[in-house]
């Protein structure tokens, strides 16, 4: 913008020296005519009127200088315009130039604006990348868990069932307190948590277990057949059945929370009996569910 002022200033510089020389050729010129009016009038002195003819010379010159002044004035009236023009085009490329300076600090708001949003892009794409980090270690721990449970649970498979009797047949009872079922015929025992000889489920993992009983009794005037599920020493379900003649055969079942070391077993009911024989009628069965 600077570098066309400086222009269009050399170029008004250039129009008035133009105009100077102009004006010294014209009064070079008129100086020249005066020089010669002279000689001619020193050469011709037969004149009759030397006064009359410096008047006429006078007034050529000073016709030809009117006319240069006018040429001069037009000169300058066509400079005033132009400057006035050029003066106007460099007050509208000045607003331009403005007008560009306002729009470039738009774009450069425009651009801060941009990167900002660009930095606040970049900072949620690193957190969601750690968060996802964090998500997938906690997915490699989880499977890793469910690894260690899926080990232990093949590892710590629980099951038993047994009858009352090993051989032989008839009836366990009465007496006249709660006395310990042992059941001696075991068909499966995998995990070895039950004890044949003493008839106690000892639990070896803290998990969710469930136990069955069936009994079997022949019916009398004043005994019945029963049995309780017992706990650490305190009972928790029963099964019982009391008729005169016939056979009977209550049972019962129920899921327990064990944990390592708690004790389960069969007690019979006080003043009560139990049949059992070779068909096995007198039963006592449990499994774990699920560790915890």
């Amino acid at each position: 913008m600077l570098k066309m002022e400086t222009i269009m200033i050399f170029q008004f510089f250039l129009l008035i020296c133009s105009f100077s020389t102009a004006l010294l050729q014209s009064e070079n010129e008129i100086i020249s005519n005066l020089r010669q009016t002279e000689s001619q009038t020193e050469g011709t002195g037969s004149l009759s009127d030397p006064q009359q003819r410096c008047t006429q010379d006078i007034n050529a010159v000073l016709r030809e200088m009117s006319t240069s002044l006018g040429g001069l004035k037009v000169g300058m009236e066509y400079l005033q315009r132009d400057n006035e023009a050029k003066t106007k085009e460099i007050e509208l490329l000045k607003e331009q130039d403005q007008a560009k300076t306002k729009e470039i600090e738009l774009l450069k708001e425009h651009d801060q604006v941009q990167t900002t949003k660009v930095r606040k892009l970049e900072q949620q794409y690193q957190a969601q990348a750690e968060e996802l980090i964090s998500v997938k270690a906690r997915a490699n721990n989880t499977e890793d868990q469910v690894e260690v449970l899926s080990k232990e649970g093949k590892e710590k498979r629980v099951a038993f069932s047994a009858s009352l009797l090993a051989s032989g047949g008839g009836n366990i009872g009465p007496f006249n307190t709660h006395t310990p079922l042992v059941f001696r015929n075991v068909v499966a025992n995998i995990g070895n948590a039950y004890n044949p000889d003493t008839g106690f489920f000892i639990a070896p993992v803290r998990g969710a277990y469930h136990f069955e009983f069936y009994l079997h009794g022949n019916g009398h005037a004043s005994l019945g057949t029963g049995a309780v599920l017992v706990k650490n020493g305190n009972p928790v379900f029963i099964a019982w059945e009391h008729q005169p003649s016939y056979s009977v055969n209550p049972s019962n079942g129920v899921t327990l929370l064990l944990e390592i070391g708690d004790v389960v077993l069969m007690n019979l009911w006080q003043n009560a009996r139990i049949y059992d024989d070779h068909n096995h009628h007198t039963t006592f069965s449990g499994h774990l569910l699920f560790t915890m």
